[in-house]
């Protein structure tokens, strides 16, 4: 019987990023998932905080050379990979010089929001995707964490429903705390996300009435949820109960990693 495909998606991961809940999370997770039997692809951004040299990353040519479109512009999609150290398993970098180079990762030196994190999830988000289908590698479960990967299955179950490659995957979010990033996206957000034809009224979900809400709207187009931050806001309460989608709540330290799995296997039918 083939090993199960799990496909981690992050905007954080140590030791490349500093210490987040995501960050510590999907370190530990993918690891775990492959010591207990499945096939693990871990795919990030290459944000220019990242040490090439320190952490061995190195371009991967065969799947570099890809240009992703976002708000009618053109941007070259770089690939590149590292050994995660003390394990048999590699991650995928998404790089692109126009929105990763800069020596931060969500704000500049003040603190401020960059004017094109909008501009930059969608090239990610986008760029995963296309990525996966050059890989040939059909996941069975795609796991979402993080703000910057909540167009991901959005794009999978509209945009990118017919490809095959994606036909059976499940997809989990989990939802974090996001400080507050919703606010700092383009008013444009809706048109700009609207890839491969799409309308902006596509992306309905995505908007609360009074602004963007990135984690309602990866919610609803997901198939199952996972709480990842110990405490949410009250939005994102809302969101959790309000939805009828297998979802495991959120997990003391010591427990998450064999909740997990077991979520997986559950999702799979395993």
């Amino acid at each position: 019987m083939s090993k199960k495909r799990v496909l981690i998606v992050t905007q954080e991961m140590e030791p490349y990023t500093t210490l987040s809940e995501i960050s510590a999370i999907a370190r530990r997770l993918p690891q775990y998932v492959q010591e207990h039997g499945m096939e693990i692809r871990v795919l990030m951004p290459r944000f220019g905080t990242i040490n090439e040299r320190r952490h061995r990353l190195h371009e991967v040519v065969r799947l570099s050379g890809m240009n992703i479109i976002v708000d009618e512009d053109d941007y070259p999609l770089i690939i590149k990979v590292a050994s995660l150290p003390g394990t048999r398993m590699q991650v995928y970098f998404l790089d692109n010089e126009e929105f990763f180079k800069r020596k931060q990762i969500f704000e500049d030196e003040k603190g401020n929001p960059f004017d094109d994190n909008t501009d930059r999830m969608i090239f990610f988000c986008k760029g995963v995707l296309e990525t996966v289908k050059k890989f040939g590698w059909a996941p069975d479960l795609i796991h979402c964490h993080g703000w910057m990967t909540s167009l991901i299955p959005f794009y999978l179950k509209v945009a990118y429903q017919n490809e095959p490659i994606f036909k059976d995957a499940k997809i989990i979010y989990s939802l974090y705390n996001s400080n507050g990033t919703e606010g700092s996206l383009s008013e444009r957000f809706a048109e700009k996300a609207s890839i491969n034809d799409l309308e902006p009224e596509d992306l309905k979900a995505y908007a609360n009435g009074s602004g963007i809400s990135l984690h309602e709207g990866a919610s609803e187009f997901s198939d199952a949820l996972i709480v990842g931050s110990e405490e949410l806001g009250d939005a994102l309460k809302t969101t959790v109960d309000g939805s009828s989608k297998p979802t495991l709540a959120n997990q003391d330290t010591d427990e998450y990693l064999p909740a997990y799995l077991d979520f997986y296997k559950e999702l799979l039918g395993s």
